[in-house]
């Protein structure tokens, strides 16, 4: 009997046992069953806090621990250095590139750099030439093109060119149109902070001087090129509407080339300027040349004491009429390019000079062989 009742206590003491081991069992599992719901949650709501992050742009309100990481490089280079094409209307870009930073001390090495802005119809027949100029220099220039809308040009990648054309806008000869090409390139270029300088040329310019020597010619001066000139005569004083005052009287009407090199705080006064724009796109055309008036007289009535009152492109309109002359393959000697930029006598930081002009124009696309042939040995590239 005694070994029936030890037989029966230890069974009664298994049964007994048995539920706690289950529980013991069935603990650890709720556990973690509960662990992988609430890890299964969290990610689910990182998920969606990533997609709305990305689509809503609600970055302000999400948790850091959910943000991406990021190349913070990268995030301030995209914004001091942005790609030419942009999707931008003219008073988007315009708006944007009035943005100058506050603080002059940048957060990232600055090498000032020169904007060349070219606007063109279409094709770049001395694209080969201006190769031959830029090379080596990559870290000082930048390059902007404004050609027709419809234009699709076809530089390889190996071209200083290739994916430098900026949106653009049809334009029409001695209408506002061109002076809105021109706006539209300095906005562009003013995007960039590294452009402190911005030369503009056509299709038909080449350089006359080395990079190096043009650089440091327009860094170094104290002025900018923009020729402003008060001409009596159907063709200066002639063309001024008194429907222009009161903010530009007959006494601040300017003449100038189109073709201009300024700094940028002269092109940051162009692209925000709303007052002269409207007198000149109302009360200046044909026979009044908006593109040879506007900026000319806006900038000599601002800032006559920044000018330097001469461009730096020479052109020669000794045979009179509407446009230059054109010099073609047969044009191009020795002889003739010596002395383009020592055509006269000129003031350079207030003293007296001999170097009058860094780039020259207008030429034929027959002038690119003779030109590539004598610019290592005139030219100085």
């Amino acid at each position: 009997m005694g070994m029936e009742e030890g037989l029966k206590e230890n069974a009664v003491s298994a049964s007994n046992l048995r539920p706690l081991n289950q529980c013991r069992t069935l603990l650890p599992i709720r556990v973690l069953q509960v662990f992988l719901l609430f890890f299964v949650l969290v990610l689910g709501i990182s998920v969606v806090s990533l997609h709305m992050i990305k689509y809503l742009k609600i970055q302000t309100l999400a948790p850091t621990i959910l943000i991406s990481t990021c190349d913070e490089r990268s995030t301030l280079e995209s914004f001091i250095k942005p790609s030419v094409w942009h999707s931008m209307n003219d008073s988007e870009l315009l708006w944007r590139a009035s943005m100058e930073p506050r603080r002059y001390e940048y957060p990232f090495k600055r090498v000032p750099k020169i904007a060349f802005m070219f606007l063109t119809k279409g094709p770049l027949p001395f694209a080969p030439l201006w190769e031959m100029f830029f090379k080596g220099h990559e870290d000082f220039y930048s390059i902007y093109v404004h050609t027709l809308p419809n234009y699709k040009p076809d530089f390889p990648s190996s071209s200083v060119f290739y994916r430098r054309q900026i949106p653009s806008q049809p334009v029409a000869w001695g209408e506002m149109s061109m002076c809105e090409a021109e706006r539209r390139l300095l906005a562009n270029a003013l995007l960039d902070f590294s452009n402190e300088w911005f030369v503009l040329l056509s299709e038909a310019c080449i350089p006359l001087r080395g990079f190096d020597f043009i650089y440091s010619y327009i860094s170094r001066s104290k002025y900018s090129f923009m020729g402003s000139a008060d001409k009596d005569g159907p063709y200066g004083r002639g063309r001024y509407s008194y429907a222009m005052g009161p903010e530009v009287q007959l006494g601040q009407w300017r003449k100038g080339s189109q073709w201009f090199e300024i700094n940028r705080y002269l092109a940051l006064d162009i692209v925000e300027d709303i007052v002269y724009y409207h007198k000149f796109k109302e009360f200046c055309r044909p026979p009044c040349y908006v593109d040879e008036h506007y900026f000319p007289t806006m900038l000599s009535i601002r800032y006559s004491n920044l000018l330097a009152n001469r461009t730096l492109t020479w052109t020669d309109w000794s045979r009179g009429g509407a446009h230059p002359s054109t010099f073609g393959k047969s044009n191009i000697t020795e002889r003739f390019l010596k002395k383009l930029p020592h055509a006269h006598s000129c003031f350079y930081n207030d003293q007296p000079s001999q170097v009058c002009y860094l780039f020259a124009r207008k030429f034929a696309p027959s002038a690119l062989e003779p030109l590539l042939k004598l610019a290592p040995k005139v030219l100085g590239y």
